[in-house]
């Protein structure tokens, strides 16, 4: 005989719907509305699975699993929820659910899971998870396609696999690698971002295994590289389909052996850092091209997350819209709201920059609109303006030329030596780079960040490294 399933849902025609699907599977499916019902029918009957509303008639649905834990402790338990957000999809998580469906949910795989979920005998997480989730999630959307992004993430927090995020630029790949450290094991460590493609093949071991002093020319003091700044936490190698061959061959050397050595030094060294990588590439044809290692992405790939444009999910446009004017705000902008007419309009616009895009044009709304409500009259002038801009490629030629004849110029004033044009170049024009960014934020370094398209810790730790104090740094008029 097949298990009985007990079904907690207040919705009278979801609860129609399952039960019928359950019980044309052949099992016996009893139906609650309530916490107080829920619990009065586990402490009568043995249940093989329950599946659970979040948000009941008498309270919070999750907030009580412990009292289901102390009344029936391995039965398995599936949530339910309208409430489509990565906070809900953690909670669930850290309840110890067997699984968490989103609603609108397919029902054939609902049916599924009921299967495996039964069939294993055990919850997937009966064991002690986390406490309560911090507020401040970074990322936005109930969108179907954010609600898979959700719900691999979850499924990566209470372990230490390695994680490739995919996704075209501006996705926010990095924003899931915060969550991903944030709500998991190690958020007590530190988060370590580097840009893989920006470190030259030359300089990788020293960029994240560290060096010893006197391990090579300019090497004046010891240096502690991204893994071992990572000890504890995470480490998160954006852009690996960018990094060159060599580079890649000295970090899988790394990644299968688990133990780094600085240059020039002798001690072994056991990596103690969770892995997160991210690249827009695609990788597959690179494998077949032979510039991107086979080996290295199936070390990288053991839990790979694909992140979906916005085209894919322009329901959540108008919550991103709304939650990029509250940051807007915070950050000292104008207070601004948009209106139902404007929240259309955005949501109308393919956006191929995508999240980043988005954000970066809230922002410039909420610094240039007149009036505290923004419409869509409001927005349709700064859109006709951004499409009035000249191609891309006309501005990339100009500010190539322009670009071109400076470094000529620097090039026939300080002839750098042989082996050095490199490095030279590098110094002498991202202290410029850095300080421009700085002066037309004034000063604000989460802004220069954006405007760089870096990460904040990344601009503070070459900020530090160019000895350039933002304090001294003059705001242009």
């Amino acid at each position: 005989m097949k298990s009985r399933i007990l079904l907690v849902e207040d919705d009278a025609s979801i609860a129609l719907v399952i039960t019928a699907a359950l019980e044309a599977e052949g099992y016996t499916v009893s139906h609650c509305v309530s916490i107080s019902e829920r619990d009065r029918l586990l402490g009568e009957t043995h249940f093989g699975l329950m599946l659970t509303d979040v948000m009941l008639t008498d309270g919070d649905g999750m907030e009580t699993l412990d009292r289901v834990r102390e009344a029936a402790p391995q039965m398995p338990v599936i949530i339910l929820s309208a409430q489509n957000t990565l906070d809900t999809a953690v909670r669930a998580s850290d309840t110890g659910a067997f699984e968490y469906f989103p609603k609108p949910f397919d029902l054939d795989e609902l049916v599924r899971t009921v299967r495996q979920a039964i069939g294993s005998g055990e919850s997937a997480g009966a064991e002690d998870l986390a406490e309560d989730v911090a507020p401040g999630l970074p990322l936005v959307g109930r969108s179907p396609a954010m609600q898979t992004v959700y719900r691999m993430i979850t499924r990566v927090l209470r372990n230490d696999l390695t994680v490739l995020i995919l996704g075209e630029s501006g996705t926010g790949k990095e924003l899931v690698a915060e969550a991903i450290h944030q709500l998991g094991n190690r958020s007590a460590g530190p988060f370590i971002a580097v840009n893989t493609a920006a470190i030259p093949g030359d300089l990788i071991e020293s960029e994240l295994f560290g060096h010893e002093k006197g391990a090579f020319t300019g090497a004046v003091t010891r240096r502690i590289g991204k893994f071992e700044q990572a000890r504890g936490g995470t480490l998160f190698l954006d852009e690996i389909g960018d990094m060159p061959l060599e580079a890649q061959t000295r970090l899988l050397r790394a990644l299968q052996s688990g133990r780094i050595r600085r240059v020039g030094g002798t001690e072994e060294i056991t990596l103690d850092c969770r892995i997160v990588a991210a690249t827009n590439r695609d990788l597959v044809p690179m494998i077949a091209a032979g510039t991107f290692r086979e080996d290295l992405y199936y070390r990288l790939a053991v839990v790979p997350i694909e992140l979906p444009p916005l085209r894919e999910r322009a329901d959540d446009i108008e919550a991103l819209a709304r939650h990029f004017l509250v940051r807007a705000a915070a950050e000292g902008l104008p207070r601004r709201q948009l209106t139902a007419s404007g929240a259309a309009l955005l949501a109308s616009q393919p956006w191929r920059g995508n999240v980043r895009e988005l954000r970066n044009f809230v922002y410039r709304l909420a610094l240039l609109a007149r009036d505290e409500m923004i419409d869509a009259a409001a927005i349709e002038p700064l859109l006709a303006q951004d499409r009035a801009q000249p191609p891309a490629g006309h501005a990339a030629a100009t500010g190539a030329a322009d670009f071109a004849e400076a470094l000529a110029n620097w090039l026939v004033d300080e002839q750098p030596a042989e082996g050095e044009l490199y490095s030279a170049a590098l110094a002498a024009f991202e202290r410029p780079l850095f300080l421009h960014a700085l002066t037309v934020t004034g000063g604000n370094q989460l802004r220069a960040a954006r405007l760089l398209g870096i990460n904040r810790n990344t601009l503070r730790k070459r900020l530090s490294d160019l000895a350039i104090n933002p304090d001294d740094v003059t705001p242009r008029d």
